[in-house]
């Protein structure tokens, strides 16, 4: 069962701002979660391959791309910033709106998320932040499993909801449908 670590809910992005500096956290609908230890080699080459490949795609581009920790702050209305319950940091995060991106990260939701599953994250990222990048409508949300081999991609459907999730090989190549002219080259980044 996914358990926040702290038991004091709800916080709010001021509480998060004065969590000690040395430990990583995500606020869940005032919900506090541990980000945990430092995700493992796989983990850290797979989310470097594709942040490599996604910034050379949108070099001079309007686009931006940034990895983790990077806070993706999701109000629920026009709540003032340190009101803010949910603040998260996906793996990798596009953001194609520059009025989104500030000195403190992203406020609102990005366009496209990659989340690099790990034991210790599985769970929340399937389930927690998938609900919750739906709702704010993150348009396509990827799941890559790098012991499986396989990448799950949710992609907002009329701007409502996800639709049934594709699943794919990490072999060979696959594009994305945020960027016609973009393919991950999926040989590259499972090269070791």
């Amino acid at each position: 069962m996914i358990q926040p670590a702290l038991d004091a809910p709800p916080f709010t992005y001021a509480d998060y701002l004065n969590f000690p500096a040395d430990e990583r956290w995500e606020l869940i609908r005032g919900e506090a979660y541990a980000m945990g230890p430092a995700p493992n080699t796989l983990h850290q080459q797979v989310a470097g391959e594709l942040f490599r490949q996604i910034a050379n795609f949108l070099h001079n581009r309007l686009c931006e791309v940034f990895s983790a920790p990077f806070d993706v702050r999701l109000p629920q209305t026009d709540a003032a910033d340190e009101h803010i319950e949910t603040v998260v940091q996906p793996d990798i995060t596009v953001i194609c709106n520059p009025d989104k991106i500030d000195e403190r990260g992203c406020l609102g939701a990005p366009d496209w998320i990659i989340e690099i599953l790990s034991p210790a994250t599985a769970a929340k990222d399937q389930i927690i932040k998938r609900a919750l990048y739906e709702q704010h409508g993150v348009t396509e949300y990827w799941l890559v499993h790098p012991v499986d081999r396989i990448v799950t991609v949710y992609r907002l459907q009329d701007g409502k909801c996800y639709g049934k999730p594709d699943l794919y090989e990490t072999t060979g190549q696959l594009p994305s449908t945020l960027f016609a002219d973009f393919i991950v080259d999926w040989d590259a980044v499972f090269s070791r």
